[in-house]
């Protein structure tokens, strides 16, 4: 599952209702919580009193990372991977959004089922980025679940009109491209790979990622919360992929003991710890090391698939991974600050005189 940060991701405009408006380009606002809030702006003396919990993030991210070779360990159906890891998370989620709620106030219903209704749209995500794992391995299956990114900026701008940055056309080709080259599609004799397969479920799971993360946006806007919306749409997670797996296949509730822990683990850290930490972590970070951190996911998912499940990906399907990130990156890169020109001794002896 990709990690839930990206340009316009959750935030962009306070209101959660495109307050950039059509004539105004929509700029990465940085990372933010579930809840929507926009990442906080930091006081000139923060850096000195508190350093960026960059330590923190990144190992959200790399929990995060791992997902796809637990899921390949697990060795289990689709729909079943799906509703397992959101079963095991339910119950320390639960805990964790009542203590929250204590401190920081009740939500409101609407919101509440918001929340769950986008979970159900992350159980489409999960189950077809499920298939992809198996039809073009773990660590190419997770740079083809990134592109939610350019999903959520697409529709953000077509219903929020929320206009993006120039960068982000310029950045599609190029992800295009290395679509193409990271599924296998040209240049891989792999046995048991299925690129272009993994090219529709890649796509298919970023679309429904976008929608996860476009509906919880609306629906916990302005709220301080973490645990409570993750909760929520873990809960509609799990009753989505139950129903997916009973109308389509793919679902087994007796499994193996080993698949059940590997199954647990990915609850424990993905689910559960991977998202708490980047979500907590990540707004009061600086907007360019948060897009770097973008990175680290599908990074560490091809190294560790390759360790772990000795999975070897062609020169191609690396050239195409830096595609693909190198695009995201470009697409969610920071627009640079405007250079103020120094002002000349003539303009600020003009100034005195007026000031006299």
């Amino acid at each position: 599952m990709p990690a839930p940060y990206a340009k316009t991701v959750l935030t962009g405009n306070g209101d959660g209702h495109g307050g950039t408006g059509g004539n105004q380009a929509a700029q990465p606002a940085g990372p933010s919580a579930p809840g929507g809030r926009a990442a906080p702006q930091a006081s000139p003396g923060a850096a000195t009193r508190e350093r960026p919990p960059v330590l923190l993030a990144t190992l959200g991210a790399a929990c995060i990372s791992a997902s796809a070779v637990l899921i390949k360990l697990a060795n289990t159906g689709p729909a079943t991977a799906a509703f397992y890891r959101c079963f095991f998370a339910l119950p320390l989620l639960a805990v964790l959004a009542v203590l929250e709620q204590r401190s920081r106030g009740p939500r409101p219903w609407r919101a509440r089922g918001g929340a769950v209704f986008a979970g159900l749209f992350l159980a489409i995500d999960l189950v077809l980025w499920n298939h992809a794992i198996a039809d073009v391995g773990a660590g190419i299956a997770t740079v083809l679940g990134n592109l939610q990114v350019l999903f959520v900026t697409a529709a953000a701008w077509a219903l929020f009109h929320e206009r993006p940055a120039r960068r982000f056309l310029l950045a599609l080709p190029v992800v295009l491209v290395g679509v193409v080259l990271v599924s296998g599609l040209v240049g891989t004799t792999q046995r048991g790979l299925h690129p272009l397969a993994g090219i529709e479920y890649g796509i298919g799971t970023s679309i429904a990622y976008a929608c996860f993360l476009l509906i919880l946006r609306q629906a916990t806007s302005g709220a301080p919360h973490v645990a409570g919306p993750l909760a929520e749409a873990t809960l509609g997670c799990a009753v989505g992929a139950l129903l997916l797996g009973l109308a389509f296949g793919g679902l087994s509730l007796r499994i193996p003991l080993p698949s059940l822990g590997w199954l647990f683990v990915l609850a424990m850290t993905s689910q559960t710890a991977g998202w708490l930490l980047i979500t907590s972590s990540l707004p009061r970070l600086p907007a360019a090391i948060s897009s770097l951190l973008l990175l680290l996911q599908p990074a560490a998912s091809i190294v560790l698939a390759a360790v772990v499940l000795a999975e070897r990906p062609s020169p191609l399907q690396l050239g195409g991974a830096v595609l693909v990130c190198g695009g995201v990156l470009l697409a969610t890169r920071p627009a640079a600050a405007p250079r103020t020109r120094p002002r000349s001794d003539a303009e600020q002896s003009d100034d005195r005189d007026r000031e006299l």
